[in-house]
């Protein structure tokens, strides 16, 4: 009986037979229970070949169905079996059983032995869709392998790729520009959308398996590949997104926006005669040290163009010299707008690369970030 239930189906993938394969794991384990065997008197000359087959069972149909059913040791051939699912069924698909039963009840069942017996064994059912259930010691079992894993989802996908791949995976291969360019998931993305934890080697491994199916020649993929790699495929595609173009107002003005650490700078670059004003003051009253207004003028300085445009900004955040070093981005990020082809210049001077250095934050029990008190003996 252990070895019973552990090869038993669920009963939601026992009803999905057919009635041909739930006979035959009927057979198999002897699921039919001894059974008060109707015998005709006519036949009364071939009841001692029944009596030696140790059991016998019966199916209780209209007139025109009633056949009888046996355990495995009754069927001698599968001849004799196909004869009586040809009798059950109709082109596989079980008939449904009439309202008025011999037995009185909608549902034909094999329960337990004869009466008087135990009634411990599976009883079968077949319902008036003409669905064959399993009731007794079956129990439920997850649809998904992956079930009682710390990842299901990803191991569910990770072996259907293997699967695919150790099919498909030695097809000829195409080149770089013959195959469409896909954005796929990074590990934080695929995270974030499975709510698994996935080390990166899992992924970088699962990842290299996908771009191989993915560069497959057009011509002699299966269709089955692109359902297993949907699931690693972004839905927008980083490749074809263009940056938005930025154009003039209708003042002819240009804006730019620049950071550094906590400093934010917006300034206004229009055609003049080289101008700047800095939160409504001149360049010398925003900016006490020469290095500052130095770095404030450093994008128009490199390329040439301090007596051509005029500037006038807001800044906010931060000291003097995160805001000087933000001016110099936004500026350089506006001449941009009037002059596209200074870009070289601007990237050889260092003026439209964003400086992502920040303060180091101060840590408990040290002076500062990384200073620590001075060692006193006593």
């Amino acid at each position: 009986m252990a070895s019973l239930r552990t090869g038993l189906l669920s009963q939601k993938a026992i009803a999905a037979c057919s009635s041909r394969q739930l006979l035959q794991l009927e057979r198999q384990f002897s699921l039919l229970r001894v059974s008060s065997a109707h015998i005709d008197a006519g036949k009364a000359a071939g009841s001692q070949v029944v009596a030696q087959k140790r059991h016998a069972t019966t199916i209780h149909r209209d007139d025109k169905f009633n056949a009888a059913a046996t355990t495995s040791n009754i069927f001698q051939s599968d001849a004799e079996m196909d004869a009586l699912l040809d009798s059950l069924t109709t082109d596989g698909i079980p008939k449904p059983l009439p309202k008025d039963t011999d037995a009185g009840d909608e549902n034909a069942s094999f329960d337990g032995e004869s009466s008087g017996g135990s009634g411990r064994g599976f009883r079968r059912r077949e319902a008036n869709s003409g669905v064959f259930q399993l009731e007794g010691f079956a129990r439920s079992l997850p649809v998904s392998a992956s079930y009682f894993t710390r990842q299901p989802t990803f191991n569910d996908n990770l072996i259907r790729l293997q699967q695919i791949y150790r099919k498909y995976g030695s097809l000829p291969l195409a080149e770089s520009n013959e195959v469409n360019r896909i954005t796929w998931h990074t590990l934080k993305d695929f995270k974030s959308r499975t709510g698994e934890e996935i080390t990166p080697a899992e992924y970088k491994r699962c990842l290299a398996m996908v771009k191989k199916l993915h560069r497959i020649h057009p011509r002699l993929k299966p269709a089955g590949i692109n359902e297993v790699i949907l699931p690693f495929v972004r839905t927008i595609h980083t490749v074809d997104t263009q940056v938005k173009k930025k154009i003039l107002d209708r003042f002819g003005r240009a804006l730019g926006v620049g950071r550094r650490k906590t400093s934010t700078a917006r300034a206004w670059v229009v055609e003049g005669t080289g101008e700047m004003m800095v939160n409504g003051k001149s360049l010398t009253g925003a900016f006490g040290r020469v290095h500052d207004r130095e770095s404030a003028l450093w994008a128009l300085r490199s390329t040439d163009r301090t007596d051509k445009y005029n500037v006038w900004a807001l800044v906010e955040g931060g000291g003097t010299t995160g805001q000087a070093e933000a001016l110099t981005l936004a500026v350089a990020r506006a001449l941009l707008i009037h002059e596209p082809a200074l870009k070289t210049a601007l990237r050889k001077a260092g003026c439209i690369t964003r400086d992502a250095r920040m303060v180091e934050r101060k840590k408990h029990g040290r002076v500062k970030a990384r200073k620590r008190p001075a060692w006193v003996k006593r």
